[in-house]
């Protein structure tokens, strides 16, 4: 084990034999000077959908202590094709870096921690994803960020550079994005401008591609499940890549989709049949990103209030309604001021109505959203009027915290036909 890196090692015996309905999995941590704090991690079983899974995590120290466990963790056997490694920072050097996690360094927060801006001793600025002390629920996504972007490569999904568990501490170093997500300018009526109609279709298009790559180009399929703008970020050059992988999982073998009871995700964001009944697949991220790109174009949250979308029920009818009566200018941002092709917005609006039909069935995969974006004709495909609406309750701007949700200020209170 090089000590400036830090190994994923796999065990290769058979995994898919019968299975109990509980299997553990082992952390050890025996030289110090390995801060992250994994030197084996050796799956004995691999256990689709929601089947219970333990994490017994042990430290070899003077005080040795055991983690809690931690329910419905699933993952698939692709991930352990090979080795993983991973970059191990020393704590001491994370903290010098942000400052000791000053609040002045705080990049943005949400349902699992903060996220700070740290600089390094070489002059390298990071992202420091600093995970909830004693959660179970930070150690899923701390496994989910490593296992999964450690492994993966794509322009438009953002680079994992190094992790660190020091004590009860979990944190994880990105690649430095300077001008952070998405929303910071597309909810913002200061900023928004500064994403015309050409950098809007960029991002779009960037988007999809990205979740091509998850859904069907990366070695394993992944589903993502909290698309969204705060979880697009965007480099200097205002490309966007995909982040926050702590709520996705991977499918394995023909699996086309999985039910939980255990919903979660952004309310507005998530498909119907995912907010309803638990049933996720590449569908519900090809929801989302209709979601996505329908706020894009408009500039309008998913969660506007209906005299922001003139008084349609919400921007998923108010898209519609516009598009079907050829009036798509109406729906672009007032932000876009200078000449764009209207027969590129008329395109996108068809392209997310289309990702936000209520049938999963009728949804387009991404590779065919890659393929609607890239060609210069209009889809074949008409979408149908949308028959489910999310009815959101704006009474109070600060939404009941909960624990399996990110953090969006609001609550869905029901999905009803209309």
């Amino acid at each position: 084990l090089d000590r400036g890196a830090c190994r994923l090692r796999e065990d290769r015996r058979t995994w898919w034999q019968p299975v109990p309905s509980a299997c553990w999995l082992s952390w050890t941590q025996q030289e110090e000077w390995c801060p992250c704090g994994i030197k084996d991690f050796t799956p004995s079983y691999i256990v689709p959908g929601d089947t219970l899974m333990h994490i017994s995590w042990k430290q070899v120290n003077k005080e040795s202590m055991k983690r809690p466990a931690l329910e419905q963790f699933s993952t698939s056997q692709e991930v352990w094709d090979q080795n993983l490694e991973l970059r191990s920072i020393r704590f001491e050097d994370i903290a010098a870096a942000t400052n000791s996690f000053h609040d002045t360094n705080v990049l943005g927060k949400g349902g699992f921690g903060k996220v700070y801006k740290g600089t390094l001793e070489n002059g390298k600025e990071v992202a420091v994803k600093r995970l909830s002390k004693g959660s179970e629920q930070g150690i899923e996504h701390f496994i989910n960020e490593v296992v999964l972007i450690a492994k993966l490569q794509h322009k438009n999904l953002v680079r994992l550079l190094g992790c660190c568990i020091h004590e009860d501490e979990k944190l994880l170093i990105y690649e430095y994005l300077p001008n952070k997500s998405l929303d910071k300018f597309l909810f913002d009526t200061a900023r928004k401008s500064v994403l015309n109609w050409t950098r809007r279709f960029n991002i779009i298009k960037g988007v999809a591609r990205g979740l091509m790559y998850l859904h069907q180009d990366s070695r394993t399929t992944i589903i993502h499940r909290d698309l969204k703008p705060s979880n697009i970020l965007l480099d200097v050059e205002m490309n966007p890549k995909i982040s926050d992988f702590g709520m996705a999982r991977i499918f394995g073998g023909n699996e086309q989709q999985e039910s939980t009871r255990r919903v979660v995700g952004t309310y507005g964001y998530m498909s119907p049949e995912y907010a309803m009944e638990g049933i996720f697949s590449v569908k519900s991220d090809s929801y989302s990103f209709g979601i996505l790109l329908l706020e894009i174009v408009s500039g309008l949250k998913i969660s506007s209030p209906h005299h922001l979308v003139m008084d349609f029920s919400n921007l998923i009818s108010y898209a519609w309604n516009l598009w079907a009566d050829g009036k798509v200018r109406d729906f672009v941002d007032a932000a876009v001021t200078e000449s764009y092709s209207l027969d590129e917005v008329s395109k996108c609006i068809h392209v997310g109505l289309l990702c936000v039909q209520d049938n999963s069935s009728a949804r387009p995969h991404m590779s065919s959203v890659v393929s609607m974006l890239d060609s210069e004709a209009m889809p074949r495909a008409a979408p149908e009027q949308p028959v489910y609406f999310a009815r959101i309750n704006y009474e109070s701007s600060e939404a009941m915290e909960d624990t399996e949700n990110s953090a969006n200020g609001v609550s869905l209170t029901a999905l009803e036909g209309r």
